[in-house]
């Protein structure tokens, strides 16, 4: 169907069914009384809405820590840093190179 010829079929049709004179009692006043309404408290709605404004921060201090634990000069003087020294700590239970049977 032409849209042209749809939209001219639902004019007519609005034209020829005007609306009611006829309103409830109060009508504007429930409206405006039902906008200004305060909305009831969403407490799921509260926790994403926390969840995410705290994520940003959690990524920057994550990325700040990873970046000073890799690039931290030790202090004992070998050349070893943090970041390998975790990992060889992490990792040094599944070691079993220097195990003989």
């Amino acid at each position: 169907m032409n849209m042209a010829e749809l939209q001219q079929k639902l004019l007519d049709a609005a034209r020829a069914n005007p609306p009611s004179d006829n309103v409830p009692y109060a009508f504007e006043g429930r409206i405006i009384a039902r906008l200004a309404a305060k909305p009831a408290f969403d407490i799921v709605a509260t926790w994403h809405r926390t969840l995410w404004q705290a994520a940003a921060p959690c990524v920057a201090v994550t990325l700040l820590l990873g970046a000073w634990t890799h690039f931290a000069q030790r202090t004992d003087g070998s050349r070893e840093t943090l970041a390998t020294d975790l990992e060889s700590s992490l990792y040094l239970p599944f070691d079993n190179s220097t195990e003989t049977w």
